[in-house]
């Protein structure tokens, strides 16, 4: 019997959901060792003059300082979360757009990326630094969790979100 476009895309959604968590949970991991290796606050390398440095930071608690020391608590956080995410991706995975799922993926890299750095080190690996304006300093994760949940808003901003893609070779006329 021949899979169903439901099921077909289910498949689609799942290896793409897998392989961009792991590629980017990598990346995350990768850079993060490479930063870790300077003592903090050491500038790694001068980026962009005037726009970009990357400067480590040890972080025990989560942006702009807020709950600082909280290390093993934010992770049980993320790691509760990364569970419901996963879920939902799993429930969504049938009739959910490659978008969605690419988004479920990067927040889920992100979160499961601070949450090892928390358990690990006791706290998290921060290394890009913007200095064209004051914003913490932050990392490859938190770059997945922000433009995954960014990608996903957008989603269901301008799709509706029951809506599912068509194959144009399989839709019936």
């Amino acid at each position: 019997m021949p899979a169903t476009n439901s099921e077909n895309r289910a498949k689609r959604n799942t290896v793409l959901f897998c392989g961009v968590a792991l590629a980017w949970f990598l990346l995350d991991y990768l850079t993060k060792r490479w930063a870790d290796t300077a003592n903090p606050g050491a500038l790694l390398w001068s980026g962009i003059p005037g726009v970009l440095d990357f400067r480590l930071v040890h972080n025990t608690g989560a942006a702009w300082g807020m709950f600082g020391g909280s290390t093993f608590a934010l992770g049980i956080f993320a790691i509760a979360f990364c569970i419901a995410l996963i879920v939902l991706a799993m429930y969504r995975r049938g009739k959910a757009h490659p978008a969605e799922m690419f988004g479920y993926a990067m927040v889920l890299a992100g979160g499961l990326g601070n949450a090892l750095d928390r358990f690990a080190s006791s706290y998290v690996v921060d290394f890009i630094e913007t200095t064209f304006i004051d914003f913490p300093v932050f990392n490859v994760a938190d770059i997945g969790v922000t433009c995954g949940f960014a990608l996903i808003v957008l989603f269901y901003i301008l799709l509706d979100k029951d809506e599912t893609p068509t194959d144009s070779a399989t839709k019936e006329h």
